[in-house]
């Protein structure tokens, strides 16, 4: 790179690993979020709530697409950088200042909802503008490179928040922590936000956009141009299949991973976030190597392979990480038997948001005893009152149902109460037991195979869309795919396993989205590698109206 190339990646990445790290944030805080805003409810839907509203982040991204790519093709890259930059970083600095439940009651999520929607609006600007923009200053036959050094802000970005809540952790200590210092790490976001806005001041606009505006070929209406054809739309569907595909694997490997492994799992935040933390910085190199890779062999071999080979390991990691991070808890699911026996009238629908202050059915405490001990276990229907049979030990509704219960399963053999044998972290020493090693490596596995998919995807996104609608064009399809089965993939796989009382169960939805997703891609997807970004056009598309442009310098 030269100093001008190295300035435009330096600052780009800057700006997009500070939004990153204020989006992830809320995810590696879920369990405590869910205890502070949604403390009325029982231990699953408090995660299921937080989760939703890390998925609400989500949802409007799509919206915000819209407004800001539409923004960022019209009027260019650099000034929807900096709008997208100061929203995130005052949504952040708020959702560190409200109040909780316990204060000011329903108004409390209310507000945090309101806070993850700006936040979503802002991070779904930044996408298209800064892919869009290092992509067209990126020298043609290293793209995905330079592009990778962008999308490996992502994983950069979790692995800073975590080591931002370890330090802060560390110095008010844990019960500190959860009480009232897990708002720190969003206050201080304020010092990241001034820099990063001071960075990206100083960058020059995209020159392919600045040509683009001194010939008079900016699009007038991204949106019509963008998706107002056939072969564009046909264009649209192959993008959004691509973002479902890595958004599937992305968020399974991060925020659910991230949180299941402290609330199934009962792998303590402290162990959980240091592990986490080591591993993402690995994966922020991954994405780089891979993108590099891509540059070499061809986009599509790369991302499919990593789409299948999640697929297939899925499963195996999962029950590798029980065994290893708690063996006392995957003998007791693998052992124990347990049946829950009740009237389908008396077993709510447990993530009813409006269902707080109801009277709590024998069955619903039941099933918040198990879920809450990670107990996997079979509801059968049944009539009369309802009954846990444990190993052949019945326990029968009562007021001391929830005592018996928890006694049973502690006969039974599960680590109720936790387990002496789960993987912890107490000194810099446990870094090097085999154990955590080998807990860091299975996660490392997923995350490795997610920067496969995630980097050179990218590169491919912004290389099948020509310049004066690209950015609207690559961040609509994106968006939407994210939004859908990434943003709401954690909250979904968690909700299925307490329904099904599995949470092996789960896993089926990620791999049966990814099996079909590269099903379709097989046949749709095309290989871009190398493409003149001055020039390139959508096969099929005879009405595209772009005329022909000569490659600039940064398309060499």
């Amino acid at each position: 790179m030269n100093k001008q190339e190295l300035k435009v990646v330096g600052a780009s990445a800057a700006g997009t690993a500070f939004e990153w790290y204020d989006f992830f944030l809320y995810g590696a805080l879920v369990p405590v979020i869910g205890s502070k805003f949604f403390g009325g409810y029982g231990p699953a839907a408090q995660t299921v709530f937080a989760l939703l509203t890390f998925a609400a982040g989500f949802l409007v991204r799509p919206l915000g697409a819209v407004i800001f790519a539409r923004l960022t093709d019209l009027i260019g890259r650099k000034v929807v950088f900096l709008i997208t930059l100061i929203l995130m970083g005052a949504s952040t600095v708020a959702v560190g200042l409200l109040p909780t439940s316990a204060e000011i009651g329903i108004l409390a999520p209310i507000l945090l909802v309101t806070c993850r929607i700006l936040q979503g609006l802002a991070i779904s600007g930044e996408y298209g503008a800064a892919i869009t923009y290092v992509s067209e200053y990126a020298p043609r036959h290293q793209r995905a490179f330079f592009v990778g050094w962008l999308v490996g802000t992502t994983p950069l970005a979790l692995s800073l928040s975590l080591a931002v809540q370890l330090v802060v952790q560390g110095v008010v200590g844990p019960e500190a922590y959860v009480e009232w210092g897990w708002r720190i790490p969003f206050i201080i976001s304020v010092i990241p936000l001034a820099m990063s806005v001071w960075i990206r001041a100083k960058l020059n606009e995209s020159p392919l956009f600045l040509k683009m505006k001194e010939e008079g070929t900016r699009a007038k209406a991204p949106l019509r141009e963008a998706f107002g054809t056939r072969a564009r739309l046909r264009m649209f569907g192959v993008v959004l299949v691509l973002a479902a595909s890595l958004a599937f694997i992305g968020y399974l490997s991060t925020v659910y991973l991230l949180t299941t492994t402290q609330t199934h799992l009962k792998v303590d935040p402290f162990t959980v976030n240091c592990i986490f933390m080591v591993v993402m910085l690995v994966a922020f190199a991954l994405c780089v190597f891979f993108c590099w890779l891509s540059d070499r062999v061809g986009r599509k071999p790369v991302m499919f392979t990593g789409i299948a080979l999640s697929v297939l390991l899925i499963f195996p990691i999962a029950n590798g990480l029980t065994t290893t991070a708690n063996p006392q808890l995957a003998r007791a699911q693998e052992t124990v038997r347990v049946t829950l026996n009740a009237d389908p009238a008396q077993c709510s629908f447990q993530f009813n948001p409006v269902s707080l202050g109801g009277t709590v059915s024998p069955c619903d405490q039941a099933r918040n005893v198990l879920q809450a001990n990670s107990v996997i276990f079979h509801r059968a229907d049944a009539t009369g009152p309802t009954t846990v049979v444990v190993n052949g030990t019945e326990v029968r509704e009562g007021p001391n149902l929830a005592d018996e219960l928890t006694a049973a399963l502690v006969d039974a053999g599960y680590p109720v109460k936790g387990s002496a044998e789960t993987v912890r972290i107490d000194s810099l020493g446990d870094l090097l037991d085999s154990r955590v090693l080998l807990v860091a490596l299975l996660v490392l596995a997923l995350a490795a195979l997610s920067q496969a998919v995630q980097g050179p995807a990218a590169a491919t996104m912004a290389e099948v869309f020509p310049t004066r609608i690209r950015t609207t064009a690559l961040s609509i399809p994106y968006q939407i795919g994210v939004a859908f089965f990434g943003g709401l993939l954690p909250a979904t796989m968690v909700a299925i396993g307490a329904e099904l009382g599995s949470f092996t169960a789960a896993l089926w939805y990620p791999v049966i989205g990814m099996t079909i997703g590269l099903v379709i891609l097989l046949f749709t997807l095309p290989e871009t590698r190398g493409t003149d970004l001055s020039a390139v056009h959508i096969k099929g598309d005879v009405e595209d109206p772009e005329p022909a442009e000569e490659a600039t310098a940064g398309d060499r």
